[in-house]
Order: C-alpha cells, then structure tokens, then sequence
C-alpha cells in the first residue's frame, strides 16, 4: 500500500528533521517539499511509524505493509504544482516496484477516520487517478444532489467493499469517505452517497474476491 499524509507544518525541512529524531516515535520513507525536492528518510523495504492505528481492507498492521509519504503542507494551502508533480514521479516507481494497485494508494484519513484528515480536502485525487496512481470517480448525476436517506446498513457494507474497515463508527465513516469523494456534502447520509459508494465498490473493490472462489 501507499498512504499520502501532510506534515501540518510550516517547512519541509522542519517536518524532516522531526521525522529523523528518535524522540517523535514517528517516521515516514518519503517527504516532498513544496518545490518538489524529495527526501528518502526510510528504505522502502523497512516499516515506517507513518500510519498508527487503523484499516484498509484485509490489511489491520498498516505500517508493515505501506509506503508513507508525506507532503509538506499546513492542510490549509493548496498542493502546487512542483510538489505534485514530483510525488507523480514518485508514485510511478513505487507502484510498480511493489505491484500497487490504485485502489491501495490512500489518504491517512481513509485508513483512520475521525483520528486523522491528512491529506484533507485540497488534495487533488482525481488528478492521481487519471494517472493510474489512485482511485476516484466522479459523482452519480443521477444522485447528486439526492438527499434522499440511504439505508446505513447497505451502505456500511458497500464502504466496507471499498477500503473503510476500521473500527470506526457508521458515521465516521461516512466523514472519511466523503472528505475524499464529497467534501461540500453534509448531513446525514443520502442516496448520492449510496449511488457513489457502489460505483466505486463495483469498479474498485479492495479485496476482490478470486475468479475461481
């Protein structure tokens, strides 16, 4: 797996130097600057402390099977161009050294609703997925705009298909998937979140099940 997360501080190389102290009891293998400069501070084939708690599909010990990255940003600015376009180069090498499929690159926020929002809003994941490197799909038109109630159960389960199997609550979930795919949406759930959910549980299950099962 992938997880992007950003460093909610003012510099790249104030966010490297707290990831290299022993005293953060965090790591990540990669930070991106703004400008695009790339640090490696963890060899890719070691376990990084990027990740803490949580799930994303069968996977519950994130950090043993995961690459993070983290981009240098306060979660209140935009991603510029150099910095996407670097993290771009990165993901091209790291997906296909580790064979990593689209539906495996993910937000800190995916893997960890209600404990994390990283990369937050702004973060542009349809950009990534026009370029294979992520998963998106734009909203139903039929739906959009549907606030009609979706039944919770069908759609803890259809969440589920896609990744969101954390401990987390009905209603967590729901933040965490739409921070990534429906930031304006709020209140409770509806049928455009439904409609959405099962488009991307149909095209991009997280752990599809064998041909032969």
């Amino acid at each position: 797996m992938v997880v992007i997360h950003y460093t909610a501080m003012t510099s790249a190389q104030e966010a490297r130097d707290w990831l290299c102290n022993p005293q953060a009891e965090v790591s990540a293998h990669y930070v991106i600057s703004r400008c695009g400069t790339v640090w490696q501070l963890v060899d890719e084939e070691m376990r990084a402390w990027h990740a803490g708690a949580g799930a994303w599909g069968g996977v519950s010990d994130v950090n043993s099977r995961s690459v993070g990255i983290e981009l240098a940003n306060t979660g209140a600015e935009p991603f510029p161009e150099p910095q996407m376009a670097a993290l771009e180069d990165l993901l091209r090498g790291i997906t296909a050294r580790w064979q990593v499929p689209p539906e495996r690159v993910i937000g800190h926020s995916d893997l960890a609703p209600g404990r994390k929002i990283d990369p937050g809003p702004r973060f542009d994941w349809r950009r990534l997925a026009l370029r294979g490197f992520a998963v998106w799909s734009d909203s139903d038109l039929d739906a959009e705009g549907d606030d009609t109630p979706a039944e919770l159960d069908d759609l803890g389960k259809t969440l589920e298909a896609i990744g969101y199997t954390s401990d987390a609550d009905m209603t967590t979930k729901l933040a965490a998937f739409r921070l990534r795919y429906r930031p304006a949406a709020t209140g409770p759930a509806s049928r455009a979140d439904s409609a959405l959910a099962l488009k991307l549980a149909r095209d991009y299950p997280v752990d599809p099940v064998p041909r032969n099962a």
